[in-house]
């Protein structure tokens, strides 16, 4: 089993900064990509981006140009998500999720390539 702890999340003004944190523990040793979701009041839960752990590629989702970063610390087990230039369409609350190695290819942008979830964290972002 995996535990996932997401942390950072806040009220902030538009044009401000947030770092969230992710950090897993249990049976991480097979991770093979950690990700972030974000769920907005009535709306469907979205991809935000994801890292592959071993090879470090990054995916982001269509709406980040350019805002987010993302970044890890493998010897604490955790995924960074800095975003920069938060307005009040990024408010919502942002999971953390990690996938194990799988045999055939699942895209990093699918709910369904991760295993493990976490109860996420609070963002609002005020005008």
């Amino acid at each position: 089993q995996v535990q996932l702890v997401e942390s950072g999340g806040g009220l902030v003004q538009t044009g401000d900064s947030l770092r969230l944190s992710c950090a897993a523990s249990g049976r991480t040793s097979s991770t093979a990509v950690m990700g972030w979701f974000r769920q907005a009041p009535g709306k469907e839960r979205e991809f935000v981006a994801a890292l592959t752990w071993a090879e470090n590629h990054v995916y982001f989702g269509d709406f980040v140009q350019g805002r987010f970063s993302v970044s890890s610390d493998k010897t604490k087990n955790t995924l960074y998500l800095q975003m920069n230039n938060l307005t009040p369409e990024d408010t919502a609350h942002y999971y953390c999720a990690l996938g194990l190695p799988r045999r055939y290819y699942e895209s990093m942008r699918a709910q369904s390539r991760y295993d493990y979830w976490g109860q996420g964290t609070q963002v609002i972002v005020s005008s």
